[in-house]
């Protein structure tokens, strides 16, 4: 039985990268997959998955109306396909979700999803929280706090690297914009 998984984790944990090496594996033993990001994400190029180590593959993106499951159908009808990997699946919606697991269930094709669990306030993302509560397996990634602890919390900063702690949900960027640490260093930087 093909199965959803969510893989998880803070900024800087190597999703992307896990990704590209999963996909990667697939194709070295001539199976097909199938990538997505989200077209919301525009740093880089639009339609790539790219990771901080300077890896990238291309990727078809989807957006608030795209029909997951209509495109992955309509591909398994081109032929063979191994594997559907999701980067950014923290931006999916919830009927989205569901879409990709209808993908396991009815169509037979494993949907391996990487993504953020939480914003930089510490709430779930809509994504986030539906693979959470419907995946098969969740698999917790492990990024690094500056005092070497685990990091499960997102810091938005502004451009003197000074702590935000309103706006938004969603404002795309990397290290410039964000720091992943641990919730009690993340605690002591809001509070200034």
């Amino acid at each position: 039985m093909a199965k959803l998984y969510f893989y998880y984790a803070s900024m800087n944990a190597g999703k992307s990268t896990t990704l590209l090496q999963a996909d990667f594996n697939y194709r070295e033993r001539g199976m097909a997959t199938m990538l997505w990001t989200a077209e919301v994400d525009d740093r880089g190029r639009p339609g790539w998955i790219s990771s901080r180590i300077g890896l990238a593959e291309p990727a078809r993106m989807f957006g608030e109306g795209t029909d997951l499951f209509a495109s992955i159908a309509a591909r398994v009808d081109e032929g063979p396909l191994a594997c559907v990997m999701i980067d950014e699946a923290q931006f999916l919606r919830r009927d989205q979700v569901w879409d990709l697991a209808r993908v396991c269930d009815e169509l037979g094709v494993p949907v391996i999803c990487y993504g953020l669990r939480t914003d930089f306030q510490g709430a779930l993302f809509e994504g986030s929280a539906a693979l959470l509560g419907i995946a098969d397996m969740l698999v917790e990634l492990k990024a690094i706090c500056e005092c070497g602890a685990k990091a499960t919390m997102n810091l938005r900063i502004d451009e003197s690297g000074q702590a935000v702690s309103q706006g938004a949900q969603t404002a795309i960027g990397g290290n410039e914009r964000y720091i992943a640490l641990c919730r009690r260093h993340f605690m002591a930087r809001i509070r200034g």
